[in-house]
């Protein structure tokens, strides 16, 4: 495909994926007092009990335009196929610079892109709200079952969504670091910016995970800290769905996460999805969500 075709690829899967009017949540609760620490939270639309319950981590580069807003579609989607739901916001970069809006895309008013993220604020608020899920998710969504839970996550989200189910790897001193495997059963990650190494080199989302990092004098000592692809192996069952033609969050940064998981001892499932690009796979319109919801399925039942 050229690169022509690509972008205009790219920029349809986008506006299907953002047409969706927001799904508001059955409930909402607070993890902690900044408004950002929230979660919102969709029940089963059959009315079933005993529902495995499904963390979402949106994606957006961690960049603050991008909220929990635009998967609200997939959360009513997932919801929808019998699942409960959690939608994770979290502290992302840069919401004090003016923003405006145009469609799918998002950036300051001069034109480039916010920054990307926050150290420590945007882990520290993923741990705190997965650490406060169970007991959150059994009072918002009584009909949850609680002993069964699958992250998934895109692209950022993703890449929450692995650094969430790896808190136990990290090295000592983390103030992350939880003394034994989080009860997980098992993580999807869709499109996820998995390797840190590799994402900087192909310049993933305007240079995000160096901004996440602090920079270039922050890069090596955080990495450690924040990089899917070092923090293996997680001994929690992990897929991957990966569009081919990705422009965004390229398929060579999940292969580098499933090699490096393999060196550690580790398989990781990859499901890759050819004619498929970034946001198909949070567009309950487009096949590849589908899919998504199969892989969870997997794991949670």
């Amino acid at each position: 495909m050229s690169d022509s075709a690509a972008r205009d690829r790219d920029v349809a899967e986008t506006e299907s994926a953002f047409a969706h009017p927001e799904v508001a949540p059955d409930r909402s609760a607070a993890y902690g007092d900044h408004p950002d620490q929230v979660v919102d939270f969709y029940a089963p639309r059959d009315g079933r009990t005993g529902a495995p319950l499904v963390v979402l981590l949106h994606g957006g580069a961690w960049r603050a335009p991008y909220d929990r807003a635009h998967v609200s579609p997939l959360a009513d989607f997932l919801a929808r196929r019998g699942f409960a739901v959690a939608s994770v916001e979290y502290r992302r970069g840069a919401d004090d610079i003016p923003q405006q809006r145009d469609g799918a895309e998002t950036t300051r008013a001069s034109g480039a892109d916010p920054v990307a993220g926050r150290w420590p604020e945007t882990f520290d608020d993923v741990a705190a709200a997965m650490d406060a899920m169970p007991v959150l998710a059994a009072r918002e969504l009584p009909g949850a079952d609680v002993r069964r839970i699958v992250v998934t996550g895109h692209s950022a989200g993703g890449h929450l969504a692995l650094w969430a189910a790896a808190r136990h790897v990290l090295p000592e001193g983390s103030p992350w670091r939880l003394p034994a495997p989080p009860p997980l059963r098992g993580v999807v990650a869709l499109a996820p910016i998995a390797d840190f190494t590799v994402a900087a080199e192909l310049g993933v989302c305007g240079g995000a995970v160096g901004q996440l990092l602090g920079g270039e004098a922050s890069f090596e000592g955080r990495v450690a800290q924040a990089d899917p692809g070092v923090l293996l192996p997680t001994g929690i069952a992990t897929a991957i769905v990966q569009g081919v033609e990705d422009i965004v969050v390229p398929q060579a940064v999940s292969e580098a996460y499933v090699d490096a998981a393999a060196r550690s001892g580790e398989m990781v499932g990859l499901t890759l999805l050819g004619g498929v690009g970034h946001f198909p796979l949070i567009d309950p319109a487009a096949d590849a969500c589908a899919v998504v919801a199969e892989e969870i399925t997997q794991f949670a039942w």
